[in-house]
């Protein structure tokens, strides 16, 4: 069986969806579009939804790629066309550890996320904040990536639970 060419890399905020993409683009040679890029101007000026989906489109039209999400103007997108989805179904205590421990790392490194754009004191205080957004969105990620996996009509789902199961499937890959 030949590697996939086309994977969308899927979970809730802070389960580690683009190290994981960059880990899979180094292992099978495959470009990574990561999906920060492709929907946040400067200024977390949000590209608008129609805007987003056309980008995707382009992309999904290729033979080779790696998304590290899927969203609801297009999420339909990277489904119809993916080879393989990798679903990280981490327990809820664990992507919210990471995404906690990220979102101090990148609040006292200024680091940037994408296009100039760095998390603040105010943004994670906000309404807005990534961490609520993690614990709104965490049960409808986890439904949406087990009915992807139970839907034969779709592409092959493997659901990750821990990152030692992750990382045995990440040895086992061809290189």
């Amino acid at each position: 069986m030949s590697p996939p060419a086309r994977i969308l890399v899927y979970g809730v905020y802070g389960a580690g969806k683009s190290t994981l993409a960059a880990r899979l683009a180094d292992r099978l040679g495959l470009p990574w579009y990561p999906v920060d890029d492709l929907l946040w101007q400067p200024g977390w000026v949000e590209v608008p939804v129609p805007q987003q989906r056309s980008r995707i489109e382009a992309i999904c039209r290729r033979d080779r790629w790696i998304l590290d999400g899927a969203y609801h103007g297009w999420r339909d997108v990277p489904l119809a066309r993916a080879d393989l989805v990798v679903g990280l179904d981490y327990p809820r205590w664990l992507s919210f550890w990471r995404l906690l421990r990220r979102t101090l790392r990148r609040l006292s490194s200024g680091e940037e996320i994408c296009n100039g754009n760095r998390e603040s004191l105010g943004s994670v205080l906000s309404r807005d904040s990534v961490l609520a957004w993690h614990v709104t969105a965490f049960g409808r990620a986890r439904r949406r990536m087990r009915a992807w996996q139970a839907d034969p009509s779709g592409p092959p789902v493997l659901l990750f639970r821990s990152p030692a199961a992750l990382d045995r499937w990440l040895a086992d890959l061809p290189r």
